[in-house]
């Protein structure tokens, strides 16, 4: 697997595929930063051209995942790499509890150690659902979602598409977050928040508006 990224929350991506024994051909890709080393913990190739990619993806192993958050990037780097022929693919910590009944979890997610997701909930493409975060029964998260390390997210609750939410946020039960919303660390979301705007505080409130996304 192509992990795209070489920093950061790229390193956790690793470290899920080592929970679940899947090491083999795993590369790096960076094309950005000068001080990323060839080889990352003197073991896994980093790749810093869309034509090594391309290349790697020819040999057989097409899939790969995104290990950098920001939803808009990370929705950019997958346009990127399924165009040169790659194959979106999740990665799931064996050390999530994930429910048996109801659940689907579409293409390119990074579902982190500790995250607890009951039942009947639905995560769109590209879903970053971090450490230690819990998502209730009925909810649907949509694509390219960020929930930061230890978000709760009650049940019936709706996370529309591009939104970020900061660390240790809660969304109270039955509530609607729209598309492109950030919501503040240790926030604690009591109402629906409508498209395009940031919230934060003890309860959450808009404190900035937002410019809709152009795709």
């Amino acid at each position: 697997m192509l992990i795209v990224g070489a920093k950061g929350f790229a390193k956790e991506v690793l470290e899920v595929l080592y929970q679940n024994n899947q090491l083999e051909d795993v590369v790096f890709y960076d094309d950005v930063n000068v001080d990323v080393p060839n080889f990352l913990y003197d073991k896994f190739k980093v790749l810093t051209s869309l034509e090594q990619a391309e290349e790697y993806f020819e040999k057989g192993d097409k899939k790969f995942t995104i290990g950098i958050g920001n939803p808009i990037l990370r929705k950019k780097l997958s346009d990127k790499f399924l165009k040169i022929g790659g194959i979106f693919a999740s990665t799931i910590s064996p050390k999530a509890a994930i429910g048996n009944f109801g659940n689907s979890i579409d293409a390119g997610c990074n579902i982190m150690t500790g995250c607890v997701i009951t039942n009947d909930i639905e995560i769109k493409e590209g879903v970053l659902v971090n450490l230690n975060c819990t998502i209730g029964h009925d909810c649907i998260i949509g694509n390219y979602v960020e929930m930061s390390p230890g978000v709760h997210i009650s049940g019936n609750c709706k996370i529309e598409d591009y939104s970020v939410l900061g660390t240790n946020a809660t969304v109270l039960p039955g509530i609607s977050i729209g598309k492109n919303v950030i919501v503040g660390a240790g926030s604690v979301v009591t109402k629906d928040l409508p498209d395009n705007c940031v919230a934060v505080g003890i309860p959450a409130k808009i404190i900035k508006e937002l410019a809709p996304l152009e795709f």
